[in-house]
Order: C-alpha cells, then structure tokens, then sequence
C-alpha cells in the first residue's frame, strides 16, 4: 500500500529521459540536420548567450575500423548520429545536455561547479523504506510520460530523409528499454535481410563505458522525475549467490504459483509490459521496434540451460577476471582472449580468459540464468533486475580501473567493431558521448559505490598491484641498469684512484699543490640512465 501511495504523490511531478530531443523530432530540424535546442534560462540556442555552449559542427572520428562490420551506408548508427544531425550543441565547462542545460555528471548547482559524489549501495543494505521508494520509482518511471524525449519507429529511409519525422512518444522506464534495443538491434538490409553481427553496446571495447552511461543517464531521470537528488541505483551482489535472492515479493517479484515463467501477481512488476522483444518480426518487416505493448515479464531463474550456465559467478571468478591486466585484445570482440572486458561480459571462460562462445560467464551468465526477458539481448532491460544486475557489472569494472589504473591510450583508438573506437560517439545517445569520456575512474563522474568504500585489505592490495605489477615488467631492465651501474661506479672509482696517486708521485716543482678538500669539490659526477 506504501508503494501505491508513494506512486501517486509523484505522479504529479515533473518528468524527463533521453534519446531523440523532442525539440529535434521535427521536419525543420531534420533537413537542417540541426539539434541545437533553446536553453529555457536565456532563450538562446545551446544556452550560448549565458556561455553555456554553442552549436557546432559534430567532429567524426576518422580512424579505421574492425572488419565485424563489411557494409558502408546502410545502417543509420553508422557515423551516429551524422544521419540524422551534424551540427549539435557543445557544452562548455561542466554544462551538460542536448541544450546544454544541465551539469555534467559529478557536478551541481547553478552554475555547475559544486562537486557532488553519490553512493550506490547494496539493495540488501537498504531500509525497508529504502527500498520501497526505490521500488515506487521504478513504477513511477514505467508511468511517466517522457516530457523531452521520443523515439524513431521508422528508418532515415522510411522518414523520407526527414521529410516524413516518424516519432512517437514513451514512458521514462521504456525509453531506456528502447535505447538498450535500438543499440543491439540487426542492420536492415532491404527485402528480408538482415545482418546479425553488429552491436554498438555489446561484444566490443564499449561494452563497459557504453552501460555506465546508460546507468548514469537512467540515475539521473529517476533524479529528476522525483527530485530526488540524492537518488543512486542499487546493486545485486550476485557473487556465490545460490539462487535469485532478488526474486521475491519483497523486492523485485516472486514466481507466480501457477506460472512458473510469469511474476507473482502479488508484485506489481506483473502487471508491467514489455517492449522490443519481437526482433525477428521486425527484421522480417523490415520495421524498428514502436514500444508497442508484447506481453508481461517474463523470468524463471535457474530454470536455464545447465550445459551452457550451470550456477551464478562466484567470488573466484570475479577476483580471476580482475587480475587480468589487458582491457582488450586481438579481434576486440567476443572471440578476444585474456581481455578483461571479455571475460566480465561472459564470451571468455572466467577461469582461463579463453573464449568459449558455447558457455556464458560473468555478466552473460546472470542474463541466461534469469531464463526470461533479460536473456535476449535486446529486450533484456525490460525486466528490472537488469539495472541491479549491470550496477554490480560496472562495480567489478570500476575495481579493474583502481586495481590497474590504465591510461586513456589502453581503451583502443582504432580497429575496433563498429561504434567502439575511442572518439566514436555512443548509440545513440544525445547529448553525445564518447567511448573514451567513461574510461575513468567513477570518483571523476560523480559515484561510489558502498563496498568499494571500506577499509579493509583488499583495498590495499589493490593500491599495491598496479606497482607490483609494474615491477615485474621490468625487473629485468632493473636488475641490468644495476648492473650497468656497478661497472660505471667501478670504473670511476679506479680511474679516481689512478689520478690520485699519479698526484702524489709528481714533483712539487711540476704539479701545483692541491688540498683535499679542493680537489674533491673539482670532481665532477654524472650519471647517465
């Protein structure tokens, strides 16, 4: 009854979200190829007469790509989102936004120089009412009318160029879920083509940056719909876990009695419905997923596959997957070994760092066990779990980061699949973003997370490897610089020996005398590494 409540109270506020600007869904913008909205504190374009931003051309990354992808032209994710815009606002400062109208994330306050940092917690280290709000805001989400945002239900081709907008709007949870699809999604190819290998948020490089963004961006909608500033997404620690403990009335809905693939009618995740699950239909109509209404959630853990999932992670996994020092490797995609992105989203056997697309480990593995909604890739936000689930996956992401403390220049600037180099733009997000803009530390963006946070000897440990590691490069190097040293040393100090004592045996009529202590401040010693 509390969760009911709380949903109507909030009903009344304000709502928002993300992908097509709604400001842009309009004939004018399209054939402008134009996304510089007005920003509402100054009526100018970008906020550009308060210094906000200004409208520019969008800047491509020219740098080649991975051979994933054979086509040129077809897709209207390619090059995102030239389709469709070249010219946007580029925000100044900590301004952020399609208008610039916003703090970047990690900042607030008018002006956005305040610092803010949040902390995700442990959905089982909540209160009761904790927890029930969260619960309400989900509901509320799933309720509210994106004011700002709509989605595409039809191709560049199928607008006309832009000629014929085909826009629609949705609510601020399924925006998400369309996004998460609309990134996944096949290419269509005309007639009944299509072609499978292609994903702008998963099986490369941006696996990890791309669903922090989307995590972030998710934060802050919930943000602004409930003014809830402090609001923070919590996380599953699903590690050694010997069921779905989530999976209860109390939390995020129990199996139904009768039903084992259907919620307990008993949550009201059961009454939801889902979006985007029918891509075959799609593919076959050649159609972009319309956020029509498909059916209720469906989910029935542990009722999966064993060959291919056998239990969840456990704990040593995790730690196997951390201690592996490559971000990326080879192909850069699914088939990759020793990558730690790899091996956390599940295509690389967690205990070897080989690939084995046949068995799902990590992160895949939580979605197969789910054995419902969340196992097909591109409708598997649709159940909630998905935001618990990829909160925790971007916590062991954030432990690697710590651990190894890489460089911008370990995320890959080229070679890539398609949409994961380094300065290409995240699909398809707007305002943009870049792969390489979320290869940072969660501090640099405005989160924690709670058990990332205490003292205890595994953060020390982890403060020591990056050295250790470090050290174990170039040991070798070390132990010949020393080496090289003590023959430098050895021969100075013989060469030293020498003048001294030809000194002493020339006549003081010949060598002018010297004293000790001025012949020591002659010497001069320098030493090369």
């Amino acid at each position: 009854m509390l969760l009911f409540a709380m949903g109507f109270l909030l009903v009344i506020l304000q709502p928002s979200a993300s992908q097509f600007p709604r400001a842009c869904a309009n004939t004018q913008s399209l054939l402008r190829k134009e996304c510089c909205p007005p920003w509402d504190g100054d009526g100018s374009p970008c906020g550009e007469l308060s210094s906000r931003g200004s409208c520019q051309n969008i800047l491509l990354s020219q740098a080649p790509l991975g051979p994933q992808f054979p086509f040129s032209g077809v897709d209207d994710r390619e090059d995102w989102p030239s389709i469709f815009y070249n010219r946007t606002c580029k925000c100044e400062g900590n301004f952020m936004g399609f208008n610039c109208g916003e703090c970047k994330f990690g900042f607030s306050g008018p002006n956005c120089t305040e610092r803010r940092l949040r902390t995700r917690r442990n959905i089982f280290q909540l209160t009761t009412s904790e927890k029930d709000k969260f619960l309400a805001y989900l509901n509320l989400a799933k309720n509210t009318l994106s004011q700002e945002y709509v989605i595409a239900i039809g191709t560049y081709t199928q607008m006309n160029n832009g000629s014929n907008p085909m826009f629609r709007n949705i609510n601020v949870y399924d925006l998400f879920v369309w996004m998460h699809y609309y990134a996944s999604r096949d290419t269509l190819l005309g007639g009944s083509n299509v072609w499978r290998d292609i994903d702008f948020a998963h099986e490369a490089p941006g696996f990890l940056p791309w669903h922090r963004v989307f995590l972030l961006m998710w934060e802050r909608e919930i943000q602004k719909i409930t003014g809830d500033e402090n609001f923070t997404i919590p996380y599953w620690d699903w590690r050694d876990a010997e069921d779905c403990v989530v999976c209860t009335d109390e939390y995020m809905g129990g199996r139904h009695p009768t039903n084992p693939n259907l919620l307990s009618p008993a949550s009201f995740f059961s009454s939801w419905q889902v979006i985007c699950t029918r891509f075959e239909e799609y593919n076959s109509q050649q159609a972009l997923c319309n956020a029509t209404s498909e059916g209720p959630i469906l989910r029935n853990p542990g009722n999966n596959d064993k060959s291919r999932t056998p239990r969840l992670p456990s704990s040593a996994e995790v730690e196997f997957c951390l201690s592996l020092t490559q971000y990326e490797s080879g192909s850069m995609d699914k088939m990759a070994n020793y990558s730690f992105r790899n091996t956390l989203e599940g295509f690389a056997d967690p205990r070897t760092a080989i690939s084995n697309i046949s068995q799902s480990g990590l992160h895949n593995a939580l979605h197969i066990y789910m054995n419902g909604s969340m196992s097909q890739v591109q409708g598997s936000a649709n159940d909630p779990i998905f935001v618990l689930h990829h909160a925790f996956v971007d916590s062991i992401f954030e432990r690697w980061l710590r651990r190894h403390r890489p460089m911008l220049e370990v995320y890959p600037a080229a070679n890539a699949p398609i949409g994961h180099n380094r300065e290409n733009y995240m699909v398809p997000f707007i305002p943009l973003y870049r792969n390489g803009e979320f290869f940072k530390p969660s501090r640099e963006l405005g989160y924690d997370y709670e058990y990332l946070q205490e003292p205890a000897l595994d953060s020390f440990q982890d403060f020591l490897i990056p050295y250790l590691e470090q050290a174990r490069q170039i040991w070798a190097w070390l132990v010949g610089a020393a080496v090289i040293g003590g023959i430098v040393t050895a021969v100075l100090t013989g060469l030293i020996l020498t003048c001294r004592k030809k000194r002493r045996g020339t006549s003081s009529e010949i060598q002018p005398l010297l004293t000790e202590s001025e012949d020591y401040n002659n010497i001069s010693y320098q030493s090369n590494f």
